[in-house]
């Protein structure tokens, strides 16, 4: 579930001001910010890493289950938690 955000008529107002080089410098802050850059990043590096073989199994039962591929997955894990996402 994503969260609402809620902006204060002044934050708005703020907003409304801002001139397209403005614009431009937020978006990549926020995307600096939000780890866009490590989402976006299209080079991997093969690892080998020792796992138990029944976490293994239940892992790959799951994202079956959820029509999601368990690599991606694993990675997806790995982004939210370096960005401190829960």
């Amino acid at each position: 579930m994503k969260a609402v955000q809620i902006f204060s008529d002044e934050y708005l107002a703020q907003c409304a001001e801002m001139t397209p080089d403005d614009t431009a410098r937020f978006l990549d802050e926020f995307r600096i910010i939000h780890g866009a850059k490590i989402s976006a990043e299209k080079k991997s590096k093969l690892i080998s890493i020792k796992i138990p073989v029944s976490l293994l199994a239940a892992f790959k039962t799951k994202a079956a289950l959820q029509n999601e591929r368990y690599q991606t997955k694993i990675k997806q894990l790995m982004t939210d938690w370096v960005l401190d996402k829960r």
